[in-house]
């Protein structure tokens, strides 16, 4: 099978947490440029405090997205604690009661972690967003997946596409956000939300890909 058992997938939250705490600096570095410069710290102290919780805890995927949506969801402030937060319930939500991971079954946690973005904001593509990330790594992987490639080629074209969509943002006038009020002056810096979901999404990506080897 082309997939993953579901109880190894805390390997994927571990790898998102060490993700955020090395680039801590560079996100709230990006966020400065344009907004209060706390993304990294925010993001960091959420990621973090999730780990501490879960570590010691024997949890798959499933709980373990839990966990960490619960944390920045419920501890976090700002607009990406309750964003993110919800992001990652939906995710662990879309798993309830799978025991293989395969690309639909992914596809599920995308899509999922997609619509609880939409229930939060009005962002679209263009207004300087994550959203500028997520839309068209969602859209690769699909794509990939329709036209019979494996899951570890999916994973590959959604990480590319995501990397595309977060440097598309240092061109583009924010719309939604604090930034937005920047007008203009928002143009010629990347927009942090961006950027940390591609990390995101490319943390995610290697992790599938090492248990994908594994199985």
């Amino acid at each position: 099978m082309d997939g993953f058992k579901a109880a190894k997938g805390k390997v994927l939250v571990e790898g998102l947490v060490k993700t955020i705490q090395e680039n801590k600096g560079y996100l709230s570095e990006i966020d400065g440029a344009i907004g209060d410069g706390d993304h990294g710290i925010n993001m960091n102290k959420g990621f973090s405090l999730a780990w501490e919780r879960m570590q010691d805890e024997d949890l798959g995927l499933e709980g373990a997205l839990k966990t960490l949506g619960q944390t920045l969801l419920n501890d976090i402030g700002g607009s990406m604690g309750p964003l993110y937060g919800q992001f990652f319930r939906k995710m662990a939500r879309s798993l309830k009661g799978k025991e293989e991971v395969d690309a639909a079954a992914f596809e599920a946690m995308l899509e999922s972690a997609y619509g609880a973005i939409k229930e939060l904001g009005e962002a679209k593509v263009g207004d300087k967003t994550l959203v500028d990330t997520l839309d068209p790594a969602i859209g690769a992987f699909k794509g990939a997946v329709e036209s019979g490639k494996s899951f570890s080629v999916a994973l590959d074209e959604m990480v590319a596409a995501a990397e595309k969509g977060k440097d598309s943002t240092f061109d583009l006038v924010a719309k939604i956000g604090r930034s937005a009020r920047l007008g203009e002056r928002s143009r010629g810096a990347l927009d942090a939300g961006a950027v940390s979901c591609f990390l995101m999404l490319k943390s995610m990506s290697g992790s599938v890909q090492q248990l994908l080897g594994e199985e």
